[in-house]
């Protein structure tokens, strides 16, 4: 999978607002991947609690073809990317994820 091409399929499937707090829930796939994200309009009082400067405070990815858990960060990193695609997956969403839930 080259970086020119990951994101071209990308597909949100819902979104939801939490009821007490700013952030959104987006759930979603991408290059073979499954994910859940909450996404903030800021950025966190602690940055160590987002993937760098993403705006993204949880991040789940599974892989669909085996429903194998590729990473998993909640305000730190609980399963670090198991491979490549699964680092490209969550660079890709790092990098504009936020920016797609809140435009401005």
């Amino acid at each position: 999978m080259s970086d020119l091409d990951i994101g071209d399929d990308l597909t949100i499937t819902r979104t939801t607002r939490q009821a007490a707090g700013a952030g959104t829930w987006v759930f979603g796939r991408v290059a073979g991947h499954r994910f859940e994200g909450l996404v903030f309009p800021e950025h966190a009082e602690y940055p160590a609690y987002e993937i760098g400067d993403s705006r993204i405070s949880k991040l789940w990815v599974q892989r669909l073809a085996d429903r194998q858990t590729v990473f998993n960060w909640d305000r730190g990193a609980d399963v670090t990317a198991v491979d490549e695609a699964a680092q490209a997956v969550v660079d890709f969403l790092a990098a504009g994820l936020a920016e797609h839930v809140y435009p401005g």
